[in-house]
């Protein structure tokens, strides 16, 4: 039982978290391109509506496989507690990066998303809110996303009293 709920965490971990890391990358880069200050490389996109839609796909893509996500925490609770190892430093170091990395996109990476598409969508001056939206704090805020879901990958393949011997 324990191969089996291992096999599903790791593939909840590929399908769900790959999919969200990837669109959250790319969704900066789209956005600078749509407000027109990309690096020069000209309209790849074909044009405004077109980044627009490349837009609402790549937030669509990070709402939905970040719902699908939850599977990977609930298989993972599963397995650590077949193998025993719930009270091992690691796993619950784990946790708490898998936390901040939900946290972050949840409660930043996400609702900034939103307000993109949103002004994006009523071609409005940038909100009021208390830190405005730029592509370059978005791409931050993903990157720290992504370095977090790397440390909880690195944790779980090398982790301490590993059984297999590596």
């Amino acid at each position: 039982m324990t191969k089996l709920l291992l096999s599903l965490h790791v593939l909840a971990a590929i399908v769900a978290v790959g999919p969200v890391t990837v669109a959250a990358s790319m969704f900066p880069s789209t956005l600078r391109r749509a407000l027109g200050d990309g690096d020069g490389d000209g309209d790849r996109d074909g044009g405004d509506g077109d980044a627009r839609t490349t837009l609402r796909t790549l937030h669509r893509i990070c709402r939905v496989y970040a719902g699908i996500g939850i599977a990977v925490p609930l298989f993972g609770f599963a397995t650590a507690s077949s193998l025993g190892v719930l009270d091992d430093t690691w796993l619950i170091t784990s946790i708490l990066l898998t936390a901040a990395a939900a946290g972050l996109l949840v409660l930043l990476i996400l609702p900034a998303q939103d307000r993109a598409l949103a002004e994006r969508a009523s071609s409005a001056a940038p909100s009021s809110s208390p830190t405005p939206l730029t592509p370059g704090r978005l791409a931050m805020l993903t990157g720290i996303f992504n370095l977090l879901w790397a440390a909880v990958t690195v944790l779980m393949i090398i982790r301490p009293g590993s059984t297999t011997g590596v």
